[in-house]
């Protein structure tokens, strides 16, 4: 089985752990957003020195790569992209969304085979970052920055949609549909390491070179 450095910088609560044979070996957490960067090597040498494992050692790099914080996306790719380069090793590129809607079948799925789930992160003012998928994880609704109003998945209105994150509670806030459930606690590393393992397996890299960071929304940069 792979051993696999996860780097996941797109919250505010900021990752970076080992997984081997499947399982989290040691993982370190900053809870700060404007601290993502300098966590992040440091955090890196902990658990390398904590794990007696060297960069050299493991199969692979998985990078949560958007959407998300912009600033924090960039951070976690631009790293990732620097270990791979230097070490030779495979960039495996997880997309937010597919993460939290794996965490909300995990954590609130049951067996309902016509429940949605509806992964939802803010994207401030009136705007989530969503998609909406399956029983199966089988996307229904592509990936997008989609405003909160009464048309917010009407064409599913007689559907049990679970929705998580920190959109969901923006939506509980915004909506009024007895068929939304709503959490925000999300465990993701679980998720994190099942989607990391398919991608090794299935060998689903990326392009080093050319990868970027998924926004759905254009970034701009105020010029001082």
């Amino acid at each position: 089985m792979a051993t696999i450095l996860h780097i996941n910088t797109a919250f505010e609560t900021a990752s970076v752990f080992f997984s081997k044979d499947e399982n989290i070996v040691s993982c370190f957490e900053n809870n700060s957003p404007k601290n993502h960067a300098s966590f992040l090597e440091p955090a890196i040498k902990k658990i390398c020195a904590e794990t007696n494992l060297s960069l050299k050692q493991i199969d692979a790099i998985a990078v949560i790569n958007g959407p998300g914080s912009y600033t924090g996306l960039r951070v976690g790719l631009s790293s990732a992209k620097a270990i791979c380069y230097s070490l030779g090793k495979p960039l495996i590129l997880l997309n937010t969304l597919d993460v939290m809607a794996l965490a909300l079948k995990m954590q609130y799925g049951g067996k309902d085979e016509e429940v949605l789930f509806c992964p939802a992160i803010d994207a401030r003012r009136m705007e989530v970052f969503t998609a909406l998928y399956d029983f199966n994880l089988a996307i229904i609704s592509p990936y997008t920055s989609k405003i909160i109003d009464d048309d917010f998945f009407s064409e599913y209105k007689n559907r049990v949609i679970i929705a998580g994150g920190s959109g969901g509670i923006k939506m509980q806030q915004m909506l009024i549909n007895e068929k939304f459930i709503y959490t925000n606690f999300l465990l993701l590393d679980a998720p994190i390491v099942n989607l990391s393992n398919w991608a090794f397996n299935s060998e689903v890299f990326a392009n080093i070179a050319y990868c970027e960071p998924i926004y759905l929304k254009p970034v701009y940069f105020r010029n001082n």
